[in-house]
C-alpha cells in the first residue's frame, strides 16, 4: 500500500537523502552530482513509499519573492520525480495534492514551479509570463544575477488572489 511522507529537511535521514538521490538520479537527463537536491536544499521533501520502498518525491520550499516591488510569499516546487517503473500509477498526483494542501496550510499566496507537464495544469497552474530576476547558481556555484523570460513558469494562486503576469518578478534567489 502506497503512502506519502512529510518529511522536514532537517528530520531527512541519510537513508532517504541516499534513496532521493538514486531517485533523481534515474528521473532526471542532469547529474545532480550524487545529491537529493539540485542547486540548493529544500525545506520539506513530500514522498511517495510503496512497502517501504521509495517511489516518488517532491521537494517545498519557502520563499518571499518580489511581485512587482511587493514581497509575497510562495512555496517552490522543485525537483518532481517518479521511479520509472511506477510511472503512470498516479503517484505524482497524489503527491502533488498533498503538496498542495501543505501549501494551502501556509502563509504562502502562491505555489510557483518550471515544469512544463500537464500534471500541473490539471491541478490549476497555469503559465505565467513573467520578466525574472534569479540567482544563477552552475554546478551549485553562485555565478552571477540573470534576467530573462522562462516559458516553463507556472504558477497556482493559493488564496482568492490573482497573479499579475506583467508585473516583473525578483526570486530572491536560485530558480527552484
Amino acid at each position: 500500500m502506497m503512502r506519502i511522507d512529510v518529511i522536514a529537511e532537517l528530520q531527512l535521514t541519510a537513508a532517504d537523502d541516499a534513496a532521493i538521490a538514486a531517485l533523481l538520479r534515474e528521473a532526471f537527463e542532469e547529474d545532480f552530482g550524487g545529491r537529493s537536491f539540485h542547486m540548493q536544499r529544500h525545506h520539506v521533501r513530500i514522498v511517495a513509499r510503496d512497502a517501504g520502498a521509495l517511489v516518488g518525491h517532491i521537494a517545498l520550499l519557502m520563499r518571499e519573492i518580489r511581485l512587482d516591488d511587493r514581497l509575497t510569499p510562495v512555496i517552490g516546487v522543485a525537483e518532481v520525480a517518479t521511479r520509472a517503473d511506477r510511472r503512470g500509477q498516479g503517484i505524482a498526483a497524489a503527491m502533488l495534492a498533498e503538496a498542495i494542501a501543505q501549501a494551502r496550510g501556509s502563509m504562502a499566496r502562491f505555489m510557483v514551479l518550471f515544469g512544463d507537464r500537464p500534471i500541473y495544469a490539471g491541478y490549476g497552474f497555469r503559465p505565467a509570463t513573467n520578466q525574472l530576476t534569479w540567482s544563477a547558481l552552475d554546478d551549485v556555484r553562485s555565478t552571477g544575477i540573470r534576467t530573462g523570460v522562462d516559458a516553463g513558469l507556472m504558477v497556482l494562486p493559493l488564496r482568492d488572489e490573482v497573479w499579475d503576469d506583467a508585473a516583473p518578478v525578483d526570486l530572491v534567489g536560485h530558480v527552484f
